[in-house]
């Protein structure tokens, strides 16, 4: 597999979840990753995992800390990044996710929507800030946003998600107009409930939540690995006309 043979990405939130599978898929395709966390020990494990996959196929993995909510820290890893691989070609601005406390708007705390925007929201609009004079260096290459099913539809109760990835939806687009002509493609991803440990210790004690969830999906609920094929496609040349896209991958939960 050599889809990504050459390409140096960065992965945000890749110690777990959809950005280890990521990870771990992009190496495999002989990508230079950088796995970007907070969490040194996830980001470490995760980083290692990526370094098996890539076996002798030109791939490798590095982790680097980071905070996508902090400038001077996004700065450092992206510099880093650079330093050790020589360029940057793909953005995978994946740090973000729901809590609990989120709730209708006229219920859930304002910290939560605070939350929310900061990791979210500008999370992905700072990474992309400070990465993309790097990826114009390189030529071009490709971001990659995570947005949500909750951008396309209604989705009650979790408002201070639904703002943060339908703003992300529009920030995708805009991107895509304003950076074409340095050659990148930007696309986000809409991916539906997927089963990642986070999300299955969301589900856990809800009863039969998660079976009342995959009822509404045709073909039954994602994981990771789903999500982190999508990305790969994105950021390849496969893609090459693709951008500016809010692709769903959500077993058809948006149009049923």
């Amino acid at each position: 597999m050599s889809r990504l043979k050459g390409k140096v990405a960065f992965i945000t939130g890749g110690g777990g979840g959809i950005g280890r599978a990521t990870a771990e898929r992009f190496a495999e395709e002989g990508a230079k990753v950088v796995v970007a966390d907070i969490d040194s020990t996830a980001g470490e494990t995760s980083a290692a995992a990526a370094r098996q996959c890539a076996a002798n196929g030109g791939g490798d993995a590095h982790f680097v800390r980071c905070d996508v909510t902090d400038r001077t820290s996004v700065e450092a890893a992206m510099t880093e990044t650079v330093a050790r691989f020589g360029k940057l070609d793909i953005l995978h601005n994946n740090a973000g996710g729901a809590q609990p406390a989120d709730g209708p708007v006229t219920e859930t705390p304002d910290e939560e929507f605070w939350r929310a925007i900061k990791l979210d929201l500008y999370g992905t609009f700072l990474c992309s800030k400070v990465g993309i004079p790097h990826i114009i260096k390189a030529g071009g290459g490709a971001i990659i946003n995570m947005s949500s099913i909750v951008a396309l539809m209604a989705l009650p109760g979790r408002d201070c998600y639904t703002m943060a990835k339908g703003g992300i939806a529009a920030l995708t687009r805009s991107m895509a107009v304003e950076y074409a002509p340095h050659k990148i493609r930007v696309n986000a991803i809409a991916p539906s409930v997927t089963l990642t440990d986070r999300v299955k210790k969301m589900l856990d004690g809800s009863g039969n939540a998660t079976e009342r969830i995959a009822a509404s999906h045709l073909l039954g609920l994602g994981q990771p690995i789903h999500i982190a094929n999508m990305a790969v496609y994105l950021a390849s040349d496969e893609a090459a006309i693709t951008t500016g896209q809010v692709i769903p991958v959500d077993s058809g939960a948006t149009i049923w």
